[in-house]
């Protein structure tokens, strides 16, 4: 089988990709950027656990060159790339009395360029048949956020991104949004830049599904849209999110 590549992969929605995608029998390119305080050696092992083999790649998606060469490293180990997962992200907090240019242009450079970067890179590398999952967030893509309008405009901004590019890579590429909602990862535990541990724990009452969301929640949905099962949904935006954005507001 072909590479999946997976960029943010050391950890939550990344790590569990990989170790769904290797359950498909797909070889994980574990992407990780060098400054993340996440183990890729961790998602390494997960993998592993499931009877896979990942391969870690440091790359830094600001950088189109280290993305070139991620890729690279992609088809030199394994031949081919059948999926490219762009994940990689950041989470800032900001007003917009805050908003610097550089604290807009950092997230937009990793959230929303990052992730064309990604795309891009792979293209070359990827035959008839290949799939592109990009993963934004009910921020942005459903509703606003006070205090992070630079995250939730690179998030919306994906959904844009995912239909034109629908279009253009048909019939040979597929390509969809992911949307989560409320997922705990090291990102939301934040409590400086998310929701933190007591924020989760409070609006966990909120969502219908009466829990908040695992990692493998969105990684089995990333599973199915990358596989042949799932070959004729293209260009969509798929909210993940127990029910949290369909809810009668009270």
């Amino acid at each position: 089988m072909g590479a999946a590549v997976v960029t943010g992969a050391a950890s939550g929605i990344g790590r569990a990709t990989c170790v769904a995608l290797a359950q498909r029998g797909l070889v994980p390119i574990v992407a990780t950027f060098p400054g993340d305080p996440h183990d890729p050696q961790l998602t390494a092992a997960a993998v592993a656990a499931v009877g896979g083999s990942a391969h870690i790649v440091e790359v830094d998606v600001k950088d189109s060159a280290q993305v070139d060469a991620l890729m690279q490293v992609a088809v030199d180990h394994c031949g081919t790339i059948d999926v490219v997962v762009a994940n990689a992200g950041i989470l800032r907090d900001s007003s917009l009395a805050n908003m610097t240019d550089e604290r807009w242009d950092d997230m937009l450079q990793v959230d929303l360029t990052g992730v064309m970067r990604t795309l891009r890179a792979a293209r070359p590398h990827m035959a008839a048949g290949g799939s592109m999952v990009a993963v934004s967030s009910i921020a942005g893509a459903v509703y606003g956020w006070p205090d992070h309008a630079h995250y939730a405009t690179a998030k919306a901004g994906l959904v844009g991104l995912v239909r034109s590019l629908a279009v253009e890579l048909a019939p040979d590429i597929t390509i969809n949004t992911v949307v989560p909602g409320i997922i705990e990862t090291p990102q939301s535990l934040d409590p400086v830049n998310s929701l933190g541990p007591e924020g989760l724990k409070a609006i966990a009452a909120s969502i219908p599904a009466g829990r908040v969301g695992a990692p493998e929640d969105i990684a089995a949905l990333i599973s199915f849209l990358t596989s042949p099962d799932a070959s004729y949904i293209t260009g969509q935006a798929i909210v993940v999110d127990g029910g949290y954005t369909v809810r009668l507001p009270v």
